[in-house]
């Protein structure tokens, strides 16, 4: 297995513990060109989880298509899982890929350039390389067979899960966490990456037509790292006149993100295009009331206990915000619907599915 721990890699880390602690007599490697974080490998108490810093290629940038197979080639494995849509190029093992989403083949306008032009080139190899496919939901799965002409029986939908470390905490435990970063007490959440697929302009819309019209001054808590194409949503910022009510605290560790998914009024998440959705059902772990995109990955993930809008509609975002505001009940609602629904969730599910994916391709089931 291969990755670094931000983003996709905290799917390849909770992959790997789960795996390792739901079948002890397996052995399971992590691989990455780049050094583990220390606590990542201190904490790991698992004789059968290993992490490798393997060398890397000395041609700068070329781990994929260098230093990646000569690694395959010189290690002994029965599977290796790229699971971030890489596999050792001109290696023919027996493989299973993730893909987690196509977002930088259906929506190229909303990424970087560079980004969008390795994934045209790596990704199609990978999918045709590989000997099982693994992808968060139904959607993504229909997807690639779609626009990547896969054959539905090479593909299996495993959905993922919440972070342990994603569960409610007492008003003593947020509130100084809250105090800490500027937080208010009736606050809106949105967290990810500051770039255009998660639609903050939407939302930014929303809560300007909500000062603007109501009685209401909501602050605007945005938790994530800084992204890219992000001109038009700061022009919105200087001209609508809601700067005020706008907090950025930047990337939160667990820790600040647990704190403020217990205690916001609502998590909005207006995202254009999710292959699954971690941070809503994460949020919903917590016992936040959800506000999400009605699209289909989200649809299939969080189901009826979200309230679901049009991403590209502010109103009728700002009318969902408001009604939060003005009917407690339907905010306990919420947050009871969310409990019950993100426990359907867990990592020890999704490694079990995956382990007999990975059976399967090796022939230990037919």
């Amino acid at each position: 297995m291969a990755s670094s721990f931000l983003g996709v890699g905290h799917y390849t880390l909770e992959l790997a513990r789960a795996l390792a602690l739901n079948f002890p007599k397996d052995q399971f490697e992590l691989v990455s060109p780049k050094p583990f974080a220390g606590s990542v490998v201190e904490e790991n108490e698992l004789s059968n989880l290993t992490f490798v810093k393997a060398r890397s290629s000395s041609i700068r940038g070329h781990w994929w298509s260098v230093g990646l197979p000569l690694y395959a080639r010189r290690a002994s494995f029965d599977l290796f899982h790229g699971t971030n849509f890489e596999l050792p190029l001109w290696q023919h093992r027996r493989s299973v890929l993730t893909v987690h989403d196509l977002s930088t083949l259906l929506y190229p306008e909303l990424h970087r350039q560079p980004l969008v032009r390795r994934a045209r080139v790596r990704l199609p190899l990978a999918v045709k390389m590989a000997t099982a496919i693994v992808t968060p939901t139904e959607t993504v799965k229909r997807e690639l067979c779609q626009h990547l002409k896969v054959k539905p029986e090479k593909v299996i939908a495993i959905h993922e899960a919440p972070r342990t470390v994603f569960r409610s905490v007492p008003d003593t435990e947020s509130g100084a966490i809250r105090n800490r970063l500027g937080v208010e007490d009736d606050f809106l959440l949105f967290v990810g990456t500051l770039e255009p697929r998660k639609n903050l302009l939407t939302l930014l819309k929303a809560l300007a037509q909500i000062v603007r019209d109501t009685s209401l001054r909501p602050q605007l808590v945005i938790a994530g790292g800084e992204g890219w194409l992000m001109s038009e949503t700061e022009s919105i910022v200087k001209s609508s006149g809601i700067s005020e009510r706008l907090l950025f605290t930047g990337y939160l560790q667990d820790e600040g993100l647990r704190a403020l998914y217990s205690s916001c009024k609502a998590f909005i998440y207006p995202s254009i295009y999710e292959g699954f959705g971690l941070p809503p059902l994460e949020a919903m772990a917590c016992g936040a009331p959800v506000i999400a995109s009605r699209i289909a990955a989200l649809q299939e993930v969080l189901g009826d206990a979200a309230i679901l809008i049009d991403p590209l509609d502010n109103d009728s975002l700002a009318r969902a915000i408001v009604d939060l505001f003005e009917r407690d009940q339907r905010c306990q609602e919420m947050r009871s619907a969310g409990l019950e629904h993100a426990a359907r969730f867990s990592w020890d599910q999704t490694a079990r599915l995956t382990h007999e994916v990975y059976e399967r391709v090796v022939g230990k089931k037919k």
